[in-house]
């Protein structure tokens, strides 16, 4: 394990968080709101150890090839030091009351988790807020897929830290050079960042609100620049807007590709967009059916609100229109159903993936057709080709290890004083990167009155959530150090 190389090129990455604080600052000098002087203050401090990490370590470079074991150690520690230096601009601003506050912030921001400590956000400076949101953005896609994507001259291993960080069982390499995959989802991310925005304005918002919000849409995150989230807007448009773009942020973005270059055939023979689709609709429906008279007076906007709050929760992103605890039971159960799913492998979304449950669905229709027929001789196929024993293997140890730590952390969180309910939901909400859950974190309220033990253990299953498990788990494994 070469430190030094590890460190030289994490320096780099936090060069380039210190880079993107330009742009809150910019907001802020226009607003000229009192957050300027944090945004200058971060973006110097982390800017400033960056270059120190990466010019103090530079030598280290001896021309092997980034293994796979330092490819994660990257990836895990980049996001540590994303989450960690993205907190500045709320430590140095004095948004919060102390530095945990300040860190669960960012992380929740970097991980695309959206569960947030903030009471009165519209209070908030601009250049906060919007830095806030950026987080989002940017880790959406990826820091790392970012820097494999414009950082080139790193010379390190692209693919081992593109398939650490990228969300999903198995990322989809779109072109020979790993750079040019990571380029091409970039374009298609901003593409969609760029036309969603300007469809917000078209329904009223102004260029910050559009952006932050936009932020949160694609990168499935979900903090709003208004207390009550999407619902102060009282905006039909609004709604189908946003809703239309967390379903497409919930879809791989390599099928996004596909349909851009004439292919849309093609993606739409995918049986995972197809499972997440099926699962929205038929959710909203049930929904719907539910709502209708008993919380809502039409159709029209009985359909409004579920289909929002379904595609919500289904991509993780977050955002509410309404207070969904006062729903049907029903109801809430089938939200919370749509927080362990999650959206597509690929995709900005978190939880468990769709390709997962249904590979896990068939390996286990494949074993009860096995009891029932014990001399077949069958296969698990997903799109019609054969899965490999060893990819169902994996899937399976992913899944025990996603409900054990969520244990783990539920408990740890209760011990910290937080009822079980709340705890099992903060939990949950948290590791599937989706921020309110239900009870005491549920969408009309937050996590500033979690303990500062219990905010710590939700900040560790923020960032097990967005680097899918193994990449984290893995670094306390003693064998994994060993030569």
């Amino acid at each position: 394990m070469r430190w030094r190389y590890t460190l030289h090129v994490i320096g780099a990455l936090i060069f380039c968080i210190g880079l993107t604080m330009v742009a809150p600052l910019g907001f802020s000098l226009y607003y000229g709101d009192a957050s300027r002087m944090a945004l200058a203050q971060s973006m110097l401090l982390t800017m400033a150890a960056g270059a120190f990490l990466y010019a103090v370590f530079y030598k280290s470079k001896n021309g092997r090839a980034l293994n796979h074991r330092e490819g994660m150690a990257i990836v895990a520690l980049g996001w540590a030091a994303a989450g960690l230096f993205g907190g500045l601009p709320f430590l140095l601003g004095g948004t919060f009351e102390t530095p945990t506050d300040c860190f669960f912030e960012s992380f929740s921001g970097f991980t695309t988790t959206g569960a947030s400590i903030l009471a009165d956000i519209e209070g908030q400076p601009k250049g906060l807020l919007f830095w806030r949101s950026l987080t989002h953005w940017l880790g959406g896609m990826g820091i790392i897929v970012l820097s494999i994507a414009i950082l080139p001259f790193l010379g390190v291993g692209g693919m081992q830290l593109y398939r650490a960080e990228a969300p999903g069982p198995a990322p989809d390499k779109l072109k020979p050079r790993i750079q040019d995959t990571a380029a091409v989802l970039w374009k298609v991310y901003l593409l969609f960042t760029a036309l969603e925005t300007v469809l917000l304005m078209f329904g009223g918002m102004d260029l910050f609100d559009a952006l932050c919000h936009t932020f949160g849409t694609m990168a499935t995150g979900g903090f709003s620049t208004r207390n009550t989230s999407v619902a102060a807007y009282h905006s039909a448009y609004i709604d189908w807007v946003i809703t239309a773009f967390m379903l497409i942020a919930g879809i791989n973005f390599s099928l996004h590709y596909l349909i851009l270059k004439g292919q849309p055939l093609k993606a739409f023979k995918n049986p995972e967009m197809r499972f997440f689709l099926g699962l929205f609709a038929v959710f909203t429906l049930v929904l719907t059916i539910s709502l209708y008279r008993e919380n809502y007076e039409t159709v029209g906007e009985t359909v409004r609100y579920t289909a929002f709050q379904v595609a919500s929760i289904l991509t993780t992103t977050g955002y509410a229109t309404a207070d969904y605890e006062l729903w049907t039971p029903l109801a809430v159960s089938i939200l919370l159903v749509c927080m362990f799913i999650g959206g597509c492998a690929g995709s900005t979304g978190g939880g468990m993936k769709c390709m997962r449950i249904q590979l896990l669905l068939k390996h286990a229709h494949q074993e009860l057709f096995r009891i029932i027929h014990p001399r077949s001789v069958s296969r698990t196929k997903f799109g019609g080709a054969n899965v490999a024993p060893d990819i169902l293997s994996s899937i399976q140890a992913f899944f025990m290890l996603w409900l054990g730590l969520l244990v783990v952390c539920a408990f740890v969180v209760a011990a910290s004083g937080v009822d079980v309910v709340s705890a099992f939901a903060a939990s949950l909400a948290c590791i599937g990167n989706i921020g309110p859950g239900i009870g005491s974190v549920g969408p009309a309220d937050n996590y500033a009155h979690i303990p500062h033990l219990g905010k710590i253990a939700l900040m560790f299953c923020m960032v097990l959530g967005r680097l899918e498990i193994y990449t984290v788990v893995i670094l306390f494994v003693p064998e994994f150090w060993r030569n």
